[in-house]
């Protein structure tokens, strides 16, 4: 557990000693699912680093992953300003969801009246790569003739390597004296080749983000 943020002023009484609790992944700020928590729980995750909840339909403690090995590794613990709900942001060790999939949201989707101009402004999540990381794995097993991304995998890290290195000249060409359009193509080509590369490499956004986050630290 790198950070916790918390009081010792939670309203457990609200709801018979229980607090609702929405947990988000750390990363790709996605909404995982939501549970409950009583102060036993609270304090073992804490020290634990291990994400557990109170079951209302069992009656009991659980860490989440106790069964499948799908843990949730806490990463920090915030209170609403009523102090009456929390978000636990962690890192998930495997699928999340009972049904294998990585999130228990998504399944159902209830009609909403969205404008044009709401969908434009959700665009460009950073939450995308690691969706686009996802479909970029799948290709490792595909045919080399199917896409460009399982040609380039089936080639091997040297010609990937070779590639990024391509895009790195053109962009910092773009930089010099292109347009913002062409630059923003570049940089979006650069970033694709370094993700097909880390995917080669057997690596993932996730282990750049930490180093990230670890060179932030000690700052």
């Amino acid at each position: 557990m790198t950070k916790i943020q918390i009081t010792k002023t939670l309203k457990f009484d609200r709801v018979g000693g229980l607090l609702p609790v929405v947990v988000q992944d750390a990363v790709s700020q996605v909404v995982l699912m939501q549970a409950w928590m009583n102060k036993e729980a609270l304090d073992i995750s804490m020290k634990s680093g291990k994400l557990t909840f109170f079951s209302r339909s069992k009656n009991r403690l659980w860490t989440k992953g106790e069964t499948s090995g799908n843990y949730l590794l806490v990463k920090e613990l915030l209170a609403d300003c009523d102090q009456d709900c929390l978000l636990a942001r962690v890192e998930p060790t495997g699928p999340v969801c009972h049904t294998g999939k990585d999130t228990c949201f998504g399944e159902i989707n209830l009609p909403v009246n969205k404008k044009k101009e709401d969908s434009a402004a959700n665009a460009g999540s950073p939450g995308f790569l690691l969706e686009l990381e996802k479909v970029l794995k799948s290709r490792k097993s595909a045919e080399s003739s199917e896409s460009y991304t399982a040609k380039l995998l089936h080639a091997g890290n040297k010609r990937i390597a070779k590639k990024l290195g391509e895009e790195a000249v053109e962009l910092i060409l773009e930089a010099e004296q292109g347009s913002r359009e062409r630059f923003v193509e570049e940089a979006a080509d650069l970033i694709y080749h370094l993700n097909v590369l880390l995917i080669g490499r057997g690596m993932e956004w996730k282990d750049v983000i930490k180093e990230l986050e670890k060179r932030h630290q000690k700052k």
